[in-house]
């Protein structure tokens, strides 16, 4: 499977890619409200940041406590049930007078909630698709991802001028209730990949049988740091940083395509490394407070880096047992929206004590030496080298 338009005609792709095109919208319009919201009651930069971001830090207490649920529901009853959660959820947030306390509880259980919803469906995608297509389709979702993004901003941005942050926030419930007929609807009842119970327990077994210390921390950690330098590109140029945001978008979603599309399975192994490289070096022209169209240009072709991410999900997948694809996944996009929260958070503590240039370059130096020392190490095996471990043994 080589080609975008194979994916589409493949059963319960269209409906997948839909229900998370849906509900990656509805989140960033919905973030837009709460963040204005949370600001306008508080007047916290901090609190507001929190408010759109702090779920990713509850993703990593659900990886390390609900992550089994991943495997073991229904993918189609999951994601329509996370979904209709995520709405009603969203709902409240719009209530007048919530209590900031309220409000925090709320993020905290989508947060949590959504810890699962990710394991889920990258599950149910590695089981739609065959095995030479998962990477092909996991990039046409990752692009989704940036493009709603870019979308869901500039609507949420409308939203909140036109008709009020809770108007937003409506509209982000609403997207998520579409996103929930879509999944219901569109996907076919499948069972769960493992049969055994739940638990806590067994999300710990499980995350001991999935973990690859060194793929999750090359996925995670050059990432995440990456993601600092992007959360400073506010106060490096306040009246540009749009201009900003787009191009590492952009720069995205090509590498994503690229990493797809065009880069053979004997490859993805020896280009992960050098995409890896390709994410931080340029950010080190920041040391030298570039001017705004060279800085433009350094987030674009920086963010095609982000493509090594990819790769290295097909590497996972090889080494892992089939029933735990889901909470691999899941593990891997728990941890990856933390790390990018704390790389933001990281970014801006330096950025209190030096320029956001510079910080933005001391960050793309931890980023590259994470990446050298993993590839001078070789703690990152070959795919030839690695094999995957036995199924799990069943966990009460």
């Amino acid at each position: 499977m080589r080609t975008y338009r194979q994916l589409f005609r493949t059963p319960e792709f269209p409906a997948l890619f839909a229900t998370l095109s849906g509900q990656v919208a509805a989140g960033t319009v919905a973030g837009i409200g709460l963040g204005t919201l949370v600001f306008a009651a508080t007047d916290s930069p901090l609190l507001s940041a929190l408010s759109m971001f702090g779920a990713s830090f509850a993703q990593l207490i659900g990886a390390a406590t609900l992550l089994s649920w991943a495997d073991r529901v229904p993918p189609r009853a999951a994601l329509t049930g996370l979904a209709v959660f995520a709405a009603v959820t969203t709902a409240v947030l719009a209530v007048p007078g919530l209590p900031i306390a309220a409000v925090f509880a709320v993020v905290l259980a989508q947060g949590l909630a959504a810890s699962v919803g990710g394991g889920v469906r990258y599950g149910l995608l590695a089981e739609i698709l065959p095995a030479d297509g998962y990477i092909l389709g996991r990039s046409l979702l990752n692009m989704s991802i940036g493009a709603m993004q870019i979308l869901g901003f500039a609507a949420g941005g409308a939203l909140v001028a036109a008709v009020s942050p809770r108007g937003a926030l409506v509209a982000g419930a609403a997207l998520q209730a579409a996103s929930a007929l879509i999944a219901r609807f569109g996907l076919t009842a499948r069972p769960p990949r493992a049969t055994d119970r739940p638990s806590v327990r067994a999300t710990w077994h499980g995350n001991r049988k999935v973990w690859r210390p060194a793929t999750y921390i090359a996925m995670w950690v050059p990432n995440g740091l990456i993601v600092g330098c992007e959360a400073l590109f506010v106060p490096y140029s306040p009246a540009a940083a749009s201009i900003l945001f787009v191009a590492a978008a952009i720069g995205m979603l090509a590498g994503d395509a690229i990493a797809g599309r065009f880069v053979p399975p004997r490859l993805r192994y020896r280009l992960s490394g050098p995409l890896r490289w390709l994410l931080a070096a340029p950010y080190l022209l920041f040391f030298l407070d570039p001017p705004l169209p060279v800085a433009v240009a350094i987030a674009g072709v920086a963010s095609v880096g982000y493509g090594a991410t990819l790769l290295l999900q097909d590497r996972l997948l090889a080494t892992t047992p089939e029933s735990l694809h889901g909470q691999a996944l899941g593990l891997f996009g728990s941890g990856l929206l933390a790390m990018q929260a704390v790389g933001a958070t990281l970014g801006g503590l330096i950025a209190q004590h030096t320029p956001p240039a510079t910080a933005m370059g001391i960050l793309a130096v931890g980023s590259l030496l994470v990446s050298t020392a993993l590839f001078v190490t070789g703690r990152l095996t070959r795919p030839t080298e690695a094999t995957p471990r036995p199924d799990p043994v069943t966990v009460g």
